[in-house]
């Protein structure tokens, strides 16, 4: 997994105060979340239909 040249996104609703935000990126085959607040930290990475699913039961 290349993740040299990689932009990490976050949702427009967060502010930019530091405050605690999820930031995405596509990997090409998988999806990668690590938290904005620790961008060196560890990364969760899945498969895009695993995502989909996740963001599917969050809207519940």
């Amino acid at each position: 997994m290349e993740e040299l040249n990689t932009t990490w996104r976050k949702s427009t609703h967060s502010g930019n105060d530091g405050g605690h935000c999820v930031e995405l990126a596509d990997l090409g085959e998988v999806v990668g979340l690590r938290d904005s607040k620790d961008p060196d930290g560890p990364k969760l990475i899945m498969q895009h239909a695993d995502f989909s699913a996740l963001l599917t039961s969050l809207k519940r």
